[in-house]
Formats: structure tokens, sequence, C-alpha cells
């Protein structure tokens, strides 16, 4: 059984409202922690060498746990291999900046809890990785790279308390922390679309597509830097379109608001992985009549921005 706490902490999940897949190749992003967030809380054991790892829903319900022997990490039995797997990757990797990280046979027992639903696609593996790194004492980018791979930004988010402009300068990040709180906050809205994209899979097409678009990069970041600077919703959405097209010709995808909301009357933008996760959209009418737009088209999650967006 646990005995006492000996490590907790909370990272917060993400979303990356410009600059995706551009991101990779240097491209600056906007992107914002949210409210929602992963905890991992670590107590001792009176069992020795052993490790429990416990995961547990929004619901409280367990998805996901593990015993290794420690210090090899040998899994013992586990719900999912290919997670308990991935897990002591990133255990491992910690391990290799801090070789003292679990290296004794003192048993312990981790937990940890989404505040959020896991489809949601805000960052269960990267609150991880950065909560692991930060239990650890290490650095969580070169972990990432290592285990998850992809740009970063999750990890730049995951204990920021503003929004933050972000990029790869030879392969490092380079992070700006900003305050983007548009005066027309109340017009935005995230929509979730019923489904978490595989991002790898988006990466790929990226690479397949995309790799005669260096050129694209100061475009894209000039609208990220237009996004965070714009002053009217109107200045907004004319960004956001032009993000949208961009994206859409160099991936030949359609946008979403094209796919899904051809008549909406307000802007509608991919955020992060086209094809699923969350929409960021704009509207001049009302909450309730904007929200049962979506709801009545089947798209139950809106969120307002108060709703979603970290308190700077």
């Amino acid at each position: 059984m646990p005995q006492s706490t000996i490590f907790e902490t909370r990272a917060n999940g993400k979303l990356l409202l410009s600059g995706e897949y551009f991101v990779l190749d240097g491209a600056t992003a906007l992107a914002m922690p949210v409210r929602f967030g992963q905890t991992l809380q670590v107590s001792t054991l009176d069992k020795s060498s052993e490790l429990i790892w416990e995961s547990r829903e929004l619901d409280s319900s367990i998805w996901f746990e593990a015993i290794y022997e420690l210090p090899y990490l040998g899994v013992v039995e586990c719900l999912d291999r290919s997670v308990a797997e991935m897990l002591a990757s990133i255990i491992r990797d910690c391990q290799r900046q801090n070789p003292q990280f679990l290296a004794g046979k003192e048993g312990v027992q981790v937990s940890t809890v989404c505040d959020f639903p896991r489809s949601w696609g805000l960052g269960t593996s990267s609150t991880i990785i950065a909560a692991m790194a930060r239990w650890a004492g290490v650095d969580p980018y070169p972990v990432l790279q290592h285990t998850l791979g992809g740009s970063g930004y999750d990890i730049a988010c995951a204990y920021a308390d503003s929004q933050v402009l972000y990029k790869l300068e030879e392969g490092k990040p380079v992070i700006r922390h900003v305050v983007f709180e548009p005066a027309f906050s109340d017009k935005l809205y995230f929509v979730f679309l019923n489904k978490k994209q595989n991002s790898r899979e988006g990466i790929a097409r990226y690479r397949e597509k995309a790799r005669d678009n260096a050129g694209l990069i100061p475009e894209i970041s000039r609208l990220s830097e237009q996004m965070l600077n714009a002053d009217r919703l109107d200045e907004f959405e004319h960004y956001m379109l032009e993000h949208e097209n961009t994206i859409g010709k160099a991936l030949d995808l359609q946008p979403v608001k094209a796919r899904l909301f051809l008549d909406y009357w307000g802007e509608i933008k991919s955020l992060g992985a086209w094809g699923g996760d969350f929409v960021m959209a704009t509207s001049n009418k009302t909450p309730e009549e904007t929200i049962k737009y979506f709801v009545d088209k089947g798209f139950q999650s809106v969120l307002r921005w108060e709703e979603m967006a970290l308190s700077t």
C-alpha cells in the first residue's frame, strides 16, 4: 500500500492556435496552455523493488495500470503493453540525464489523473512527459524527442502561465511568453470534432505533401504574429482564413469550414492536426445561438474562450 506523497505536480494541456505542421520546420507558432491538465502524484510503497503505475480518466475510472520491476523497469503486468513500454522509455530517457532517478529499489506508486476527457487531445502524453521530467529534475525536450517526437510546443505550454510564440532554431526550442487576451475573446469558441486525430499520421502527410513548401515558413510565422496582434475580430478572422487556406493548399486538404460547416456565419480554423480534435470558431451572434448551431450539427462539446483559456 502507498504510504505518503513524496512528489506532486500538475501540467497544463495545450492548443496550437497557429503554425500547425510548419512549426516542425522552424515556423513561429502561437500556442496556448489551457485550463485543463493532468496531475501526477508519487507516493512511497511498502513493497520494495516495484513501481506501480495507475492512470485515471476524468470520471476516476482506471484506463491504464502497470507494475514494473525496479530498478530495471521490466514490465511485470499491465493493461496495455504498448503504453507500458512507452512509459518505460520515458523513464529511461529521464535516467539518461539523471542516472539517480528511480535507480534504487525503493518501491513507489505513481498516480495520474486527467481533468479532461482524453479523447479531446489536449495533451495526455505531453503532460506526462513534462511532469515526469519535472519529477526527475531533467530537461523535458530531449525526452520528448527520444520518445514521442514532435515540435515541443506542447511541452512549452505544460508549465507556462501565458500564451507562447514558439519556434525551433536548429532543432532547439525558442519560447517567447506573450499575452493573447483579445478584446473580442468573448467571440471565440472551441469545438471538439468528436474524434482524436492521430498527430503522427498528420505529420507523415505533411512530410509527403509539403516537402517543397519551405518558402511558406515566413508566411506562417507572419500570420502567427498577426493573429497575436489583431485588434479587431474582422482582422483576426482575415488572418484565420488566410492561414487555413495556406495550410489547406500546402497539404492538399479541404479546410474544415468547407468540409463540415459551409453554412456557418463566422470563420473556423483547425487547431493542431487537421481532421480531428478541436477547431476554433468566431461568432458575432449570441453564445446560445452559436452553441446551438454546433450542437445541432452533432458536436456537443463547445467551449467559450473563458472556459478553455488559462487565465493570465
